[in-house]
């Protein structure tokens, strides 16, 4: 029998902020988002008393008291199994081969899971939809390009060692104009996040202002540096400018059609877009560049049913959690093993 006074935490462990939220037995919403600052790169004993500030500001939020938090969920910026962290990315040092969850939870007395931030915005987006039962497929461009698989019923696919999902580092059959494959910041070329990411669009902006059509273009009289013009393409786009619009709709293609393989492989029914796209203003007309890249590589049957045209077999959606979603599917995860 649940405790109706139970509630759970999410904790999102990013490189600038760690976001929180809480939720009662429910999984409904107790309190206001709390956001303290990360402190990743100084340790996880660092981040542990960043995480307990969050603990704090959560359980006064709600007007509950720390005890009354039964479960937490944790997700961190990095490749982890059974809560060891595996790959050090964006971390300190001390966090690889680390028992996270264990630490965690033996300075708070309270459960911990622990998954990576990829899979917690999935399971995020899952829980704000209420309605939906079936699988999920999040495919989230950002600095780089992450994602995850969330099961019908809200179970998260993790794989055998947590390594599931790494859907930026898929390869795709598309070639930079001098025939080369571009390099990505895995090690590898030709990546499906070196082509859709910020990183990839900065390097796709170099390459094009390189070239005499753009010589006269607006980004090529400024002097700022090429992370400040690609950040500042987004408003480009939402003006109609050709550049832009050229450059993100070559994203949206691929992204489109490297998505159909991975439908090809999963079937997951819907497919969500997360990233700082869903909230452009252009966000429908980039949808529709995936959409045609999906149409371009998808079969028939993966787009509309054979014994009902009018049925979709696979529906894209953008994402409705925001910044929050990563923590909100933490939270979620939580209340599910804990609850």
């Amino acid at each position: 029998m649940k405790n109706h006074s139970s509630h759970f935490a999410g904790l999102d462990i990013g490189g600038t902020t760690v976001k929180a939220v809480l939720v009662n037995h429910l999984a409904e919403q107790a309190g206001p988002l709390a956001e303290v600052r990360s402190q990743v790169k100084d340790g996880y004993e660092a981040t542990f008393s960043q995480l307990d500030l969050a603990l704090d500001q959560l359980a006064a939020g709600a007007g509950i008291s720390r005890s009354d938090i039964a479960g937490i969920g944790l997700d961190v910026p990095a490749p982890s199994s059974n809560g060891v962290i595996w790959g050090r990315a964006n971390l300190g040092e001390d966090w690889v081969g680390t028992d996270i969850c264990g630490k965690f939870a033996a300075r708070t007395g309270i459960p911990v899971h622990m998954t990576n931030d990829g899979n917690a915005a999935a399971l995020g987006e899952y829980a704000l939809r209420r309605k939906h039962s079936g699988s999920l497929l999040l495919v989230a461009p950002g600095t780089g390009l992450g994602g995850g698989f969330v099961l019908p019923g809200g179970q998260c696919f993790e794989g055998a060692n947590g390594l599931a999902l790494e859907v930026g580092h898929i390869s795709v059959p598309f070639r930079e104009d001098d025939g080369e494959l571009p390099a990505c910041s895995c090690g590898l070329n030709g990546c499906l996040e070196a082509w859709v990411s910020l990183v990839a669009l900065r390097r796709r902006l170099r390459l094009e202002l390189a070239k005499s059509a753009w010589q006269s273009h607006p980004l090529n009289q400024d002097e700022c540096p090429i992370e400040e013009k690609a950040f500042n393409l987004r408003e480009f786009a939402e003006r109609g400018d050709p550049l832009a619009v050229q450059i993100f709709k070559q994203q949206g293609f691929i992204l489109g059609y490297s998505i159909a393989d991975m439908v090809r492989t999963l079937d997951p029914g819907l497919v969500v877009i997360g990233g700082g796209l869903a909230e452009t203003s252009f966000r429908d007309q980039f949808m529709s560049w995936i959409s045609e890249g999906f149409a371009d590589r998808a079969w028939p049957v993966y787009r509309t049913s054979p014994l009902d045209p009018d049925k979709v077999t696979t529906k894209f959606e953008w994402a409705v959690g925001g910044d929050a979603a990563a923590a909100i599917g933490m939270a979620y995860a939580a209340q599910e093993l804990f609850g």
